[in-house]
């Protein structure tokens, strides 16, 4: 029903490719402009911030499982001109691995590439513009290595970082019959719903790193602290017939 709504929602696009920005249906949601590319990166990204958790984690052989199922169903479908498309980028993403990732397939007879995390995160196009308007700094005494980081802070220009960052094609688009097909295996409402999840996931891992939640407890739980109440504990049992 959810994909009939992207139907319903959006008469007026193509009838062989998305229109970007299009409504999905869902209130706030719109049509994605490259969804493909970006749940490549998330969930290579994802699988790469996994292996700060020990293996033996239940969360990460979850998640690990997951991920895996849903990006060789991306790496399956593949749109049209890609692997020319890949051959006239690959010059490019080799000579400047700080903002390309090269991901072998987890099949091992191609690969994806994508950008990596933090190149372009919050920061104007040059061409805009736009001042770029970076977290404000405390004021007041600071510790010396706060004044260290605050220097770097004030010393950073990331437009013009963005601006040296080289610029390549879009890998070319899915059809709308290759998205239907993705949100139809995978199987979790559509593309752009997947998109969101990916993006938590992607957070949650960090926290659950960070957080080291496969540690044992510093304050150990009281016995009996966490057994709920059976039945038939408190209350006498049903009267013989």
């Amino acid at each position: 029903m959810r994909a009939a709504l992207r139907l319903l929602a959006s008469v007026q696009r193509s009838t062989q490719f998305l229109e970007t920005g299009a409504p999905t249906g869902l209130t706030g949601l719109l049509t994605h402009s490259s969804p493909r590319t970006t749940l490549l990166f998330l969930y290579h990204d994802t699988l790469d911030r996994l292996k700060a958790l020990p293996e033996h984690s239940v969360y990460r052989q979850s998640t690990e499982a997951l991920t895996k199922h849903r990006l060789k169903i991306l790496e399956e479908t593949k749109p049209q001109g890609l692997d020319e498309w890949q051959k006239r980028v690959a010059s490019v993403a080799e000579g400047n691995t700080d903002a390309f990732k090269n991901f072998p397939t987890l099949s091992g007879d191609g690969f994806n590439i994508v950008w990596k995390a933090g190149v372009n995160d919050d920061i104007p196009d040059p061409d805009d513009n736009v001042g770029y308007k970076g977290p404000a700094q405390p004021e007041g005494p600071r510790y010396a290595e706060e004044r260290a980081s605050q220097d770097f802070a004030l010393s950073d220009d990331p437009i013009t970082d963005r601006a040296n960052v080289p610029r390549i094609e879009g890998e070319p688009s899915l059809t709308a019959a290759q998205i239907n097909e993705i949100e139809g295996k995978i199987g979790a409402g559509l593309i752009e719903e997947v998109i969101q999840v990916a993006e938590g996931e992607h957070e949650l891992v960090r926290t659950m790193a960070e957080s080291q939640v496969w540690e044992d407890l510093e304050e150990k739980p009281q016995p009996g602290q966490w057994k709920y109440h059976e039945r038939d504990t408190h209350t006498g049992k049903t009267q013989s017939p």
